[in-house]
């Protein structure tokens, strides 16, 4: 690794189903479930559930920017979610499953709003991208129940039903990045 890691935080509905993508990327070295974005300190699920809080589901990687880049981050996290609706992914609606980038550096701000200007205008939504872009804050990580949640088998119905669908959509649009033991 000829660079140190890079952190990047971000929102796009349900932490289960982001933490289960980005576990299976290239280059990704840690991935935590957590809530960014709000101003309760150490929130716990109950409390960001209620919507008070102001807290995102979220994720929280540390990555290898020599092996994948935060732009290629930022494709696969447009990519298994729907930008386009706001405060709501699936069947997932409140504040907490908003989209949102929480940027660490003025390069991820850049390169976020870039990437947002380049799909606006790429014509691939028939609505605005509605993904903030918000200087990271805070981290809260969510209770070790939250970590590793697809591969606990805790919620074979939920995991099979929601969180396969887009892990099949990174196996074939992004399977140049997929780690080896999950192609």
């Amino acid at each position: 690794m000829g660079e140190k890691l890079q952190t990047a935080t971000f929102a796009n509905g349900c932490f289960w189903c982001t933490e289960a993508i980005f576990k299976r990327v290239k280059g990704v070295e840690t991935v935590q479930s957590g809530f960014s974005g709000g101003k309760k300190e150490n929130p716990n699920y109950e409390q960001v559930m209620t919507g008070i809080t102001g807290h995102a589901e979220s994720i929280q990687i540390t990555f290898d920017p020599t092996i994948i880049s935060y732009e290629t981050i930022l494709d696969i996290f447009f990519a298994t979610h729907d930008p386009t609706t706001p405060n709501q992914q699936g069947y997932d609606v409140g504040e907490e499953y908003r989209s949102a980038i929480f940027y660490h550096t003025d390069e991820q701000k850049k390169i976020a709003e870039e990437k947002i200007k380049q799909l606006g205008s790429s014509g691939k939504y028939d609505a605005p991208i509605v993904t903030e872009v918000t200087r990271y804050t805070n981290f809260f990580s969510a209770g070790p129940e939250h970590q590793n949640f697809y591969e606990s088998g805790k919620r074979p119905d939920y995991c099979r039903v929601i969180i396969d669908p887009k892990i099949q959509k990174l196996l074939k649009e992004f399977s140049k990045v997929v780690k080896e033991e999950y192609k």
